[in-house]
């Protein structure tokens, strides 16, 4: 039979898993809102915001009665230590979302300084980088969670990249500067979400082997090649 307390670890599982397939959705509709110009659907994705907050509230809340009532110990323990801070996280992605989508309104009513492809692309591997790194949390797939931390180095790549190339247009012509402001304030959104999915990930590490890999930098780099 199974116990009552594995139900309630199996609802907080959900749950946090819930909270991250909607801050992935949120990433990918404030993205899509910018490239699109659609005011509508920026719109939606910012009142999307508040189901992030609820479920935050809900995993913590979940967490605490549980670890206040059942005094779990070693995986358990971590387990729910580790799923409330990635709410955590998770919330913060959706903040990130919910201020990319702010400025996709105010660009909407302004011509395109150039066809979006780098954004797109760091939003894509931002979004994959959440999803394995929630994959990790139902697998203890501690291989990917490496995978995911070291994929933060590309993002940041691509920011340094995205800085360069619209410095250069406000440079040439200061027309240009407020729709490169709002673009250099989204790669930057972006590259936090990428910062909170490797967040997840280092406690990914943490609940699969109880290591705490957040400022063991070596350890984030991977083999050396023979």
């Amino acid at each position: 039979m199974k116990r009552f307390f594995d139900t309630e670890l199996d609802a907080f599982r959900s749950h946090l898993i819930q909270m991250g397939e909607k801050s992935i959705e949120q990433v990918r509709g404030a993205i899509r809102a910018l490239v699109d110009a659609d005011v509508e659907l920026a719109r939606k994705v910012r009142a999307g915001d508040d189901e992030l907050d609820r479920l935050e509230v809900l995993i913590d809340e979940e967490g605490v009665r549980y670890m206040s009532l059942r005094n779990p110990i070693a995986t358990d323990l971590r387990l729910v230590v580790v799923g409330m801070k990635a709410g955590h996280d998770l919330e913060r992605v959706g903040d990130e979302a919910n201020g990319i989508a702010k400025r996709a309104i105010r660009l909407a009513a302004e011509p395109p300084l150039k066809p979006y492809v780098d954004l797109p692309r760091m939003a894509e591997i931002a979004q994959q980088m959440l999803r394995d790194a929630l994959d990790c949390f139902l697998q203890h797939d501690n291989d990917k969670a490496l995978a995911v931390i070291r994929r933060d180095e590309e993002v940041d790549a691509l920011n340094k990249q995205i800085y360069r190339e619209l410095a250069g247009f406000m440079v040439e012509n200061p027309a240009t500067i407020s729709r490169a402001l709002e673009l250099m304030f989204i790669s930057k959104s972006l590259e936090r979400i990428a910062d909170h999915a490797t967040n997840i990930a280092e406690e990914m590490v943490y609940l699969a082997k109880g290591e705490d890999i957040r400022h063991n930098d070596e350890f984030k780099k991977g083999p050396k090649p023979e």
